[in-house]
C-alpha cells in the first residue's frame, strides 16, 4: 500500500507538530525540575548546626550577670 507524494507530505507535517510539543513539554518538565532543586536548595537545604559541647551549652544554661549598683550620687 503505497502512499502518494500528498499523502506522505501531509503525514510529515501532521507528525511534526507533535514532536514539537513533545519537545516542548519535556523542556518545559526539565526546567520545572531545575526550579524545584534550586528552591529546595535555598530553603530546605541543610543548615549549619549549633555548637552543642559542653562548654556552649554550660555557657547558654549559664545566670546572667547581674549589673554593678550605680554609683552613690549619680543620677540614671
Amino acid at each position: 500500500m503505497s502512499l502518494s507524494p500528498a499523502e506522505s507530505l501531509r503525514e510529515a507535517v501532521s507528525a511534526r507538530p507533535l514532536r514539537r510539543l513533545s519537545v516542548e513539554l519535556f523542556a518545559l518538565v526539565l526546567v520545572k525540575v531545575a526550579l524545584l532543586a534550586l528552591l529546595w536548595w535555598l530553603v530546605f537545604a541543610p543548615q549549619p548546626r549549633p555548637d552543642a559541647s559542653p562548654a556552649a551549652i554550660e555557657r547558654l544554661l549559664a545566670p546572667a550577670a547581674t549589673p554593678a549598683p550605680p554609683a552613690q550620687g549619680t543620677r540614671p
